[in-house]
């Protein structure tokens, strides 16, 4: 363990500490041999300043916490990546922590990472409540949305237009000439964006005077086996869809595979489209029409908008929606 401190840089360079200081903060206002000659010190002493003590002295810790439902799921996998790499790019240390879509360990991360004198949140989460909404409010640090909604729009934050994405999903559908139109639903306990998905559905089928059938409306839970497990479902309903549109590509995953053990095939039987295209929608055969949603640009444009309120930056719009479009693969007949 390191534990030369910026009191023994100084007694070995024969410098004031506060000389130290401007050596190690880029302060021109230093002698180019003095510069030097603590620089040969810091060198051989192997001295690393304390990033929290210099935080202190200048009020920001260049670190930003990134709250995440979980690592391990793809999509936020990638979004991650977005945040990552703009967070690097301006030189930003990143603290990351699964909530586990658990409110109650988002809040509490929340405070922990004030605790640990973030200068910003990137927070991905599940049902945006009221007292997320006080809990940022108090935080009196930046904190931006990626992937989650927020309906009061208070706090800034970057997304698509899921119910309008879901809307083109459903007409393409209808305008293929499906009528019995399948909804496997990501979780309706987290309604945010779920709910809009579920409004984007059912404006599509009242335009086409396509009455809903709540049969054909499955809730899963982002998982590859509740694909299955939906699937399963919809063969138990009185009227057999002909296309299935679902909310997450892992469960869609599980809603092809469930369709070809029970001897059916995709897209012969059923036509499928899912929300996400990662990289999940490739790896599969056949491979999935899909949303194009732009993870990693949710988080990079995320983070470049923390990166401008933490800098007191004008920003000309706190909520951004960006593009989406459908991706014709081979879970869809040509």
């Amino acid at each position: 363990m390191n534990n030369i401190t910026i009191y023994d840089v100084a007694r070995e360079a024969n410098v004031s500490m506060a000389t130290v200081s401007r050596v190690v903060n880029g302060n021109p206002n230093v002698k180019p041999v003095t510069r030097k000659k603590v620089m040969e010190v810091i060198d051989r002493l192997g001295y690393r300043p304390n990033a929290v003590a210099r935080g202190l002295a200048s009020k920001k810790t260049t670190t930003v916490g990134v709250i995440i439902p979980d690592i391990s799921n793809i999509f936020f996998a990638e979004l991650a990546r977005g945040i990552e790499d703009i967070a690097t790019m301006y030189k930003y240390n990143i603290i990351l922590s699964n909530s586990d879509q658990n409110k109650d360990k988002e809040l509490h991360l929340l405070n922990t990472m004030l605790g640990k004198q973030v200068d910003g949140i990137v927070f991905m989460g599940g049902h945006i409540t009221p007292d997320h909404v006080e809990e940022f409010e108090r935080s009196q640090v930046p904190i931006v949305l990626a992937g989650s909604i927020e309906e009061s729009k208070q706090i800034p934050s970057v997304n698509i237009d899921y119910e309008q994405a879901a809307y083109d999903s459903v007409k393409e559908f209808i305008d293929r000439g499906h009528q019995q139109i399948a909804f496997v639903i990501s979780p309706l306990y987290e309604p945010d964006i779920s709910v809009k998905k579920l409004n984007g559905y059912k404006r599509a089928l009242a335009e086409a005077n396509i009455p809903v059938n709540e049969e054909l409306i499955i809730e899963g839970e982002y998982t590859y086996d509740s694909g299955i497990e939906a699937f399963e479902k919809l063969l138990e309903s009185s009227v057999k869809p002909t296309a299935i549109f679902v909310g997450a590509d892992e469960m869609a995953l599980g809603v092809v595979h469930g369709a070809e053990d029970k001897g059916y095939h995709i897209p012969e039987d059923f036509e499928v489209i899912t929300s996400d295209n990662t990289r999940l929608s490739l790896m599969v055969r056949p491979q999935l029409t899909t949303i194009v949603q732009p993870l990693y640009d949710i988080g990079a444009v995320a983070m470049r908008l923390l990166t401008k309120l933490m800098n007191k930056e004008k920003v000309a719009e706190q909520t951004v929606v960006l593009p989406h479009r459908i991706e014709h693969r081979q879970s869809t007949r040509e």
